[in-house]
Order: C-alpha cells, then structure tokens, then sequence
C-alpha cells in the first residue's frame, strides 16, 4: 500500500488527460485542475495535492489536452476552448468518480468545474482563485452562473485577486450555495505582500485546511 501523501508512480491516460494521483485510494474524491497557465505537477498544485493527501484525501489530478501538447511539441499553446475542457474534465470524472465526488481547481481550473454542476456524479465544487474577470477588465465577468449554482460551491479568493478583489465579490450577487472564503492579503496564488505579517505558507495551510473540511462534509452528507 502507498503512504497517504504518496505521489503514484506512474501517470494515468484516461483517454486525453494526464492523471496524477496523491492520498489513500479508500479515501474521499477531489479532482483538482490546473490553471491556464502551469500543468497539474506545479508547485502549487503539487502543495495542495500532498496536503489534502495527507488528511486523508484522494487527490486526482490531470492536464488539459492544451497542455499535453505542449509538452509533447515543446510549443506554447493557449487553452482549449470551454467545450473541449468541459470534456476533458467530464472524461477525467467518469474514470475516477465511482460515486458523487467534490471537483475544483486553481483559478480557470474551478472555473471549468464550477460549470459542471449538472452531472450527476458531482457533489460539490471548490475553486481556489476564481477568475471573476481578466485584471484590470471587470467588464468581462465570467462568473455569473455562479449566482443560479444549485450544489455547494466553496470559493478561497484571495483579499487582493486582481481578477477578483475582496471588495468586488462581495458585491456580486451569488447563489446561496456559493461561500467564499478570504485568504488574508493573498493575490491570485494567495501570496500576500511581506509587510501584511501573513506569509505564503500560512496562507496555503489555511487554503488546505479550508478546502480539506469541505471536502470531508461533503462525504458526510447523505
């Protein structure tokens, strides 16, 4: 058997998606997606991967086929569109979800998730850094499904996201499903500025725990 903070050894392809593994694999499912930017082995998903692992939680995380192909072709190559990312995240939730499952991700990642209410096999969505709108063009809101979402949806933003401030969320109109969470002085990865007296791990720790507890009430409830 692997320890709970086990990375697996070999990585999965269900299809299109890449698949990493952390946690015990009798333990409650989160499939974690990566941002538009960096892939699922990131330090910053790798971080919370091995922290949810650890309380007992099997982290599923996978790449975008955007982002295969960059590695396979050694090429910058933008996100796929909406459809075809749903599909790849809805691929991912058929192999691994044997029962209803919490999915999320970082930032376009939770995004794509929050957009999968409407599949059975989810339970609840976490999004860590929801991108509300592009920085600096708040015109462009990508978020207004969420004030209709019909499951429980945990949001941890941080209190100074450009594509999302604190003062901003808390001014959009959210379905009564939806909580957010602040993390202290965090940007969009949640790391705050030195002299805030908060640091970039306390930050994650709090992001983890936060994001742990949810998980774990939705694999409690009936």
């Amino acid at each position: 058997m692997t320890a709970k903070n086990d990375i697996a050894s070999e990585t999965y392809q269900p299809g299109s998606a890449q698949v990493q593994l952390n946690g015990p694999s009798d333990g409650p499912v989160f499939i974690f997606a990566h941002g538009a930017g960096a892939d699922m082995d990131h330090a910053f998903m790798a971080q919370v991967a091995s922290g949810l692992a650890e309380t007992g939680i099997r982290v599923v995380r996978f790449n975008f086929p955007y982002m295969i192909r960059r590695a396979q072709e050694a090429k910058q190559f933008p996100p796929d569109r909406a459809p075809k990312l749903l599909a790849a995240f809805d691929e991912v939730i058929q192999q691994y979800a044997t029962r209803p499952v919490v999915i999320g991700g970082k930032s376009m990642g939770g995004r794509m998730a929050s957009l999968l209410t409407q599949n059975e096999l989810v339970k609840g969505i976490a999004c860590l850094g929801f991108p509300f709108h592009p920085p600096g063009k708040p015109e462009k809101f990508k978020g207004e499904h969420l004030a209709t979402c019909d499951k429980p949806c945990l949001i941890l933003q941080g209190e100074r996201d450009t594509f999302g401030c604190r003062d901003e969320v808390m001014a959009m109109t959210l379905s009564s499903q939806v909580e957010v969470v602040y993390v202290p002085d965090g940007d969009h990865s949640f790391k705050p500025r030195k002299r805030s007296g908060y640091t970039e791990q306390d930050n994650l720790t709090r992001v983890v725990e936060q994001l742990s507890a949810f998980i774990w009430s939705m694999n409690h409830e009936k």
